[in-house]
């Protein structure tokens, strides 16, 4: 029997919104999934240029379901401007099949649409909560039944993105890393106009936004990884610590030894590819993440499993990557 419920908008500076909104989703997605109310602020905070909305769903005075929403517009090197996010959709266990979860996505969908949105991608926008659909969740029947699919509008089969894992405890340089004519450090203040020029040129779209981001929001430049060969900055990649701007929380490293660490978003110079720069750069933030003490490390929203493998990187969670056109 359906469950009769009215829907309100989940206000990110009402302490009990908040509350209600991690107990729905931690009980939801359970223990592995699990979030912290520093997370769900974080997911509900807009980027700059962007909109933010949810709505919690009450039934007898009690929160029963969730959902957010976000849009970019006026940013069409990071995201089309036909695309939307459903950022996380939560039903409480003792109300699902009841209706809850489809009014939701329906109330999603149609402010999406108002915002002039194409297409709903679930999860994967700026500040996601996860990059896709967990499989180990397995609602990928609801989404599919409410007409999301692949990865391309008009694909037949999901496109599939893991994260790894390692315990770096004992991490060793492996020995496929070869010597090249370039060095790995933190970045510094007065690297700050060299490391944006560099995304700039080569990763102008989301990589150069959240760099630029993260600053605005008082982030560490420190997290960031430099790969500096005899032309300047060549590589970069950014580190999460537990301590840094972004929460730990969106990689669920719970299942791995703490302290956690994460390292993604690695990227360099188009014409050095391939040159074994990239190795380099990756064993510089895993030396750094293990020389400060990290042992469980994810690397996250990937399909490089086989080139992370080398680096003792194994899979730790799927996920499926679905879009609907609106």
């Amino acid at each position: 029997m359906p469950t009769q419920y009215d829907l309100y908008r989940l206000d990110a500076a009402k302490q009990a919104d908040v509350a209600a909104a991690v107990e729905l989703w931690n009980a939801a997605c359970g223990a592995d999934l699990a979030i912290s109310e520093r997370m769900m602020r974080y997911g509900l905070h807009p980027s700059t240029g962007g909109r933010v909305d949810a709505r919690l769903a009450v039934h007898d005075a009690q929160p029963v379901g969730f959902i957010v929403v976000t849009t970019l517009p006026g940013e069409p090197p990071v995201a089309p401007q036909e695309l939307g996010w459903v950022e996380a959709l939560a039903v409480h266990p003792d109300t699902q099949r009841q209706g809850v979860g489809s009014a939701l996505l329906a109330w999603a969908e149609q402010w999406l649409h108002d915002q002039g949105c194409q297409a709903a991608a679930l999860g994967a926008g700026l500040r996601h909560f996860v990059p896709g659909v967990p499989v180990e969740l397995g609602t990928a029947p609801f989404f599919a039944w409410h007409g999301y699919i692949g990865d391309s509008l008009d694909a037949p089969a999901a496109e599939q993105t893991w994260d790894v894992a390692c315990d770096l405890a004992r991490y060793q340089t492996p020995s496929s890393v070869r010597a090249v004519d370039a060095a790995v450090r933190p970045a510094q203040p007065r690297d700050q106009d060299a490391l944006l020029q560099f995304l700039q040129r080569e990763f102008p779209g989301r990589w150069r936004f959240e760099f630029e981001e993260h600053l605005r929001g008082g982030g560490r430049i420190s997290d960031y990884m430099v790969l500096w060969s005899e032309r300047g900055v060549d590589g970069c990649c950014i580190l999460t610590f537990e301590d840094s701007l972004r929460p730990i929380d969106p990689y669920y490293p719970y299942r791995l030894p703490r302290p956690w660490g994460q390292l993604g978003a690695i990227g360099i110079s188009a014409d050095r590819r391939g040159q074994g720069y990239g190795a380099l750069l990756l064993d510089g933030g895993l030396r750094r993440l293990h020389n400060n003490g990290v042992n469980g490390c994810v690397i996250d929203w990937t399909g490089l499993v086989d080139f992370y493998g080398k680096f003792g990187f194994t899979p730790y969670r799927r996920y499926l990557q679905l879009h609907k056109p609106l």
